[in-house]
């Protein structure tokens, strides 16, 4: 049996034994996560590549088989192999360079179960066919008083959630805790993101927010720096 062959046919068994109830996560949430993946990938219905390959259909598809971005794929993603089934996704979201030694993605991973649990049930929807699955991860997420912020460092206030969103596409959000600038300052950073580092530009109404949120928190005498 050809080897092409026998991979479809693993594929399309795989899908059939993969018919749980498709109650996992929440995809409005999952959008708003997506919002860091942004910046390196599209996700509608042939997007163009940009960092990263068009993820349309990409959850319960075969890792790096984008025809138009088949030369790009790191040599660790090619050899990485198999399905991306919603529990393979979940790992590597939680830790892409654990999970994948050598990849190339910048991303640093999502520690909340429930966040991994939206994006995967917003990139499942993004598809013809989407699976129909329960994520055996999804639970509620527990409570800790220790856990960090869901922000991260940031103070959590109205526009923290657009500012991590963003910043932490490519970088870290303690890269706004360890600034202290003037509201112009704050645009005039922004704008050499968008233009020296490829970050996506922030459209309204996000922008005003994290503008904002940085201008009333972050200013130049950092009322919020973390102490730590």
């Amino acid at each position: 049996m050809p080897r092409v062959f026998r991979q479809h046919l693993l594929f399309a068994v795989l899908l059939i034994l993969f018919t749980l109830p498709a109650n996992a996560g929440d995809i409005a949430a999952g959008e708003k996560h997506f919002k860091r993946c942004a910046s390196c990938h599209t996700v509608e219905r042939g997007g163009p590549a940009k960092i990263g390959p068009n993820l349309w259909g990409i959850v319960g598809a075969p890792v790096a088989v984008n025809e138009a971005y088949a030369k790009k794929y790191s040599k660790a993603m090619k050899s990485h192999g198999g399905i991306w089934l919603p529990e393979r996704f979940d790992a590597f979201f939680k830790r892409p360079k654990a999970e994948l030694k050598k990849t190339k993605m910048s991303f640093a991973g999502l520690k909340k179960d429930a966040a991994r649990t939206d994006l995967i049930a917003f990139l499942n929807a993004q598809s013809d066919n989407p699976l129909n699955y329960t994520a055996e991860m999804e639970g509620a997420v527990e409570a800790q008083q220790h856990e960090e912020s869901e922000f991260g460092v940031l103070i959590a206030e109205r526009g923290a959630e657009e500012t991590f969103i963003y910043y932490t596409a490519c970088h870290s959000e303690r890269i706004v805790a360890q600034q202290g600038l003037t509201r112009k300052d704050w645009i005039e950073l922004l704008e050499w993101m968008v233009d020296e580092q490829e970050m996506d530009v922030i459209e309204e109404p996000d922008y005003t927010l994290v503008v904002e949120y940085l201008a009333r928190n972050y200013g130049i005498d950092r009322p919020n720096f973390p102490a730590n």
